[in-house]
């Protein structure tokens, strides 16, 4: 059995329990957070991605005061376009900050989980250092026999060129969609390759974090595998 052959197998042996972990996975939500050091008025749904700190700095309003401002003006229902525009037309907050404001709003108020798109569906991704090259990674992930043992129980059709420097596969099971997955692949200055692994158009936040779970084991398995002295796997 080749090398490759011999890595495959055990990535796929190692997986093929994973998956009932995946399926068990807790449904929990995090609680909603909690302004650190001071109260506030309402229940955050959920922590925007800039600090308050700096989006005072860089908008002249903390998360509270955007909130309210945005609850008096556009509202919640008037959609993430139109409170950017507002937000830049009324408040003279430039393109990418105005964003950055409308996503923290939407973050708050429930209109926007973390992870979530504007489409309403979900992004997660999950990287790991591993000592690997990426033409070896590149090679596997591009034969489709290499890609079932790498994925037992799962369907990866390539999306991308070949050459393309990130792959991006869709993925499904039995036929059914589970969004599309895109691996980018950095060599580092020691010689390991930082490996990331980005799921989108996943359907839910729920599915969105038992997938968090099934990449982390997943690249775990990877890096086991790679790990692992040839001469110690079965062949």
């Amino acid at each position: 059995m080749t090398t490759h052959e011999t890595f495959t197998r055990s990535v796929r042996e190692r997986m093929t329990t994973a998956g009932a972990g995946y399926a068990a996975a807790r449904r929990v939500r995090p609680e909603p957070p909690t302004a650190p050091g001071r109260p506030r008025g309402r229940v955050w749904a959920a922590e925007p991605v800039q600090t308050d700190d700096a989006i005072l700095q860089n908008t002249g309003h903390a998360w509270e005061e955007w909130a309210d401002l945005i609850d008096a003006g556009p509202g919640r229902e008037a959609g993430h376009t139109a409170i950017a525009a507002w937000v830049h037309a009324e408040h003279g907050v430039d393109g990418w900050w105005a964003q950055g404001v409308t996503v923290g709003y939407e973050r708050i108020t429930g209109l926007r989980l973390p992870g979530q798109m504007p489409d309403g569906s979900f992004s997660v991704s999950r990287t790991r250092v591993l000592a690997l090259d990426r033409d070896t990674v590149r090679a596997l992930l591009l034969d489709e026999g290499a890609r079932a043992d790498l994925f037992p129980g799962l369907d990866l059709a390539l999306r991308s060129k070949p050459a393309s420097k990130a792959l991006r596969f869709a993925l499904a099971r039995a036929g059914e969609p589970l969004g599309s997955i895109l691996f980018s692949t950095d060599p580092l200055p020691d010689g390991r390759l930082r490996l990331g692994v980005t799921h989108d158009k996943v359907a839910s936040f729920d599915e969105g974090e038992q997938w968090k779970l099934f990449w982390a084991e997943w690249l775990t398995a990877v890096d086991a595998a790679a790990t692992t002295p040839a001469g110690s796997r079965e062949d």
